[in-house]
């Protein structure tokens, strides 16, 4: 027997209803037709003519059947049936909810009564019929096309074990030692351009530096920050934490350029670099993510960091992040 499926063809139908007429036993059906007894019973139970009005003429008939099996291939998607339903889905999606987040509530409030997990959402997104809607923009990454599910690489090659946050020193996780930074990429709606921020705080201090990225390719965002960070003493650049995105894979880079080290949250922990996550929530008051970044310059955002800085933090005694960060930085000079 093949192991690769094929729907029962016409043919196939016609040799059935005569089994069936014979009255054969399913396995000796499924011998013959070559096929496993779960597709034979299957068949006969989905695509069998019943009539409760002509019961005598209930049965399994080849072009009876094909017609039903092929009918039923044909129903629209559930988000075409159900008109409300896919308004709703269409609504969620335009206020940047993702297709888990929407299956879930719904199953959760119980609004509607017909089940829809999130692949029914992005098939929707995706397909033929509806793909002009633009549904795809409101995703988290807004792919134009769909990547085959299962087809992420696995990043530990790129960001080693030796560099795992769980490998950081101690003096780095409570802040007792100063020069320890964090950094994120900022992202901002793709029709915008490929322009991006890179956030960078320092630790103990709070301090947060920006700068302006053209593209989010790893080895000039590296640069870049190399370049800044580079007038700083040693001590006042130490080392960096990232999240595992691909734009942090030229990392080796800081330590070759500036003699700092990497570390790398685990998978799906943001919250493992909360400063910098915080800060990013504060730049996002006046950097919005549908800013157009052709009209924001270095200059810009660098003024920018320092309206944040000249804040006073009640995690500081209320000092400001300035004020720390250039007593410390005086120190160690």
């Amino acid at each position: 027997m093949s192991r690769c499926y094929a729907q029962l063809t016409l043919a196939d139908r016609r040799r059935l209803h005569h089994l069936v007429a014979r009255k054969v036993p399913i396995n000796e059906m499924a011998r013959q037709l070559g096929r496993h007894r779960s597709t034979i019973y299957r068949e006969i139970k989905r695509n069998t003519f019943r009539d409760p009005e002509l019961p005598d003429y209930d049965g399994h008939y080849s072009t009876v059947a094909d017609d039903i099996a092929k009918e039923r291939r044909r129903r629209l998607r559930k988000l075409r049936r159900h008109p409300h339903l896919r308004r709703m889905v269409i609504e969620k999606l335009a206020a940047y909810w993702s297709p888990e987040q929407i299956a879930g509530r719904l199953l959760a409030d119980g609004i509607s009564l017909v089940r829809i997990c999130k692949e029914t959402i992005y098939r929707f997104i995706y397909g033929k019929e509806d793909y002009g809607l633009g549904l795809y923009r409101y995703l988290p990454e807004a792919r134009r096309k769909r990547r085959p599910r299962g087809s992420r690489k696995p990043r530990n090659s790129v960001f080693p074990a030796s560099h795992r946050i769980s490998q950081r020193p101690d003096f780095i996780g409570d802040r007792s030692v100063f020069g320890h930074w964090e950094g994120d990429l900022l992202i901002f709606e793709r029709e915008l351009g490929h322009a991006n921020i890179t956030s960078l705080v320092e630790r103990k201090s709070r301090y947060t530096v920006m700068i302006r990225n053209p593209s989010r390719h790893s080895r000039p965002i590296m640069d870049k920050i190399i370049e800044t960070f580079a007038p700083l003493p040693s001590l006042a650049r130490q080392s960096f934490t990232f999240d595992r995105g691909t734009e942090f894979a030229g990392f080796r880079a800081l330590e070759d350029g500036i003699g700092a080290r990497s570390w790398f949250c685990d998978p799906s922990a943001p919250w493992q670099k909360g400063a910098v996550e915080n800060a990013n929530k504060r730049i996002r008051r006046f950097v919005p993510g549908d800013t157009d970044l052709a009209g924001v310059s270095q200059r810009d955002l660098t003024q920018l960091a320092r309206h944040l800085n000249d804040q006073p933090r009640r995690c500081l005694g209320y000092k400001t992040p300035t004020e720390v960060f250039m007593a410390h930085l005086h120190d160690e000079v």
